[in-house]
């Protein structure tokens, strides 16, 4: 097996844990950008697996249900040949009333390397990463973060545009609930796009504009403005009342549709990090429309994953990590 030469002392590294992208600079967010495309190809292949996380052992902890972000981490993982153990909350020993650190710190103990995950509250991951040795990885925690999405989404605008300087993004909808919102800010702004955000005053978190965003009220204000729309799922499950009047009129006064961005003023890109409330915030028509690069979002994703798990493992020269097997 080729071993990878050292990466160039100008390499940034990660640290031990990817928790936030508010975390890191913009060289190292980059860095993971610029580790991902040689790991797109590996998705490419007949046989799409290599052996650069051969040995290891990964555990995705996911304490609230997801499809999309799980198997998408799953996929990072074989591909990357490290061996993955999927626990989630319900029928685990958390339902009986273990605390966090204990799941945690009893998986430790049989001696794995990384712990992917997904919680319901704020900090959980960073908490988690403080108190065990492994590598964490926060796939989602609470209205915080979701640094993961927001890369896959940097990667995306960059496959389109060539860049992300000075592209004009619009994050539309429900923006308080959003964790991904909240990490594109974070990526975006330090890449040096120019960014907005739309929804009702009601999803608006306070204080929103000292993130260096500015606020479009109207979603007709977002379409004739942006270069992008990344449009935001309406979290129906952490909402108990009083936020929006109704699924239809939220349709009707923030919904994009197509006739909405027929007035726009030149071509929009149309991005959601998924699942899709299809007639709420996004018709189907624009969802699957020409314009939309949903599904190279989902096709990046596993690319950054890979990227990120192999960066936290001590990875560096990806041109070696991306061999096929038989020749590594």
């Amino acid at each position: 097996m080729n071993v990878p030469a050292p990466a160039p002392a100008s390499a940034p590294t990660l640290g031990k844990d990817l928790l936030g992208l508010q975390y890191l600079s913009a060289a190292q967010i980059l860095h993971i950008l610029d580790t991902a495309e040689p790991f797109k190809e590996v998705s490419e292949r007949p046989i799409k697996k290599v052996p650069a996380l051969r040995g290891k052992t990964i555990v995705n902890l996911f304490f609230e249900p997801s499809t999309r972000t799980r198997i998408s981490f799953e996929f990072a993982e074989k591909r990357l040949s490290a061996d993955t153990v999927n626990v989630a909350s319900t029928g685990s020993s958390v339902t009986k009333g273990e605390n966090l650190v204990d799941t945690a710190r009893n998986l430790e103990a049989m001696r794995i390397d990384m712990v992917v995950i997904r919680h319901g509250a704020s900090g959980a991951a960073q908490f988690l990463g403080e108190r065990i040795r492994s590598n964490v990885i926060n796939a989602g925690d609470g209205k915080h973060e979701h640094p993961t999405q927001a890369l896959l989404d940097l990667l995306t605008l960059r496959d389109h545009f060539g860049r992300i300087e000075r592209v004009k993004v619009a994050i539309c909808g429900d923006i308080l609930h959003s964790r991904v919102a909240r990490s594109n800010i974070w990526g975006l702004t330090k890449l040096g796009a120019e960014v907005a955000v739309c929804g009702p005053a009601s999803l608006m978190p306070s204080r929103v504009e000292e993130l260096g965003v500015t606020i479009l009220p109207r979603i007709e204000d977002a379409i004739a403005w942006a270069d992008v729309l990344n449009i935001m799922r309406l979290q129906l499950e952490r909402m108990h009342s009083g936020y929006i009047p109704s699924l239809r009129e939220y349709n009707r006064v923030f919904g994009v549709t197509s006739e909405r961005l027929s007035r726009a003023p030149k071509d929009i890109l149309i991005m959601h990090p998924g699942p899709m409330n299809r007639g709420v915030e996004i018709d189907s028509d624009v969802a699957d429309g020409p314009h939309s690069v949903i599904l190279p979002q989902v096709t990046n994703g596993v690319a950054v994953r890979m990227a990120v798990l192999y960066l936290l493992a001590g990875g560096s020269q990806v041109s070696a990590a991306a061999q096929p097997e038989d020749q590594a």
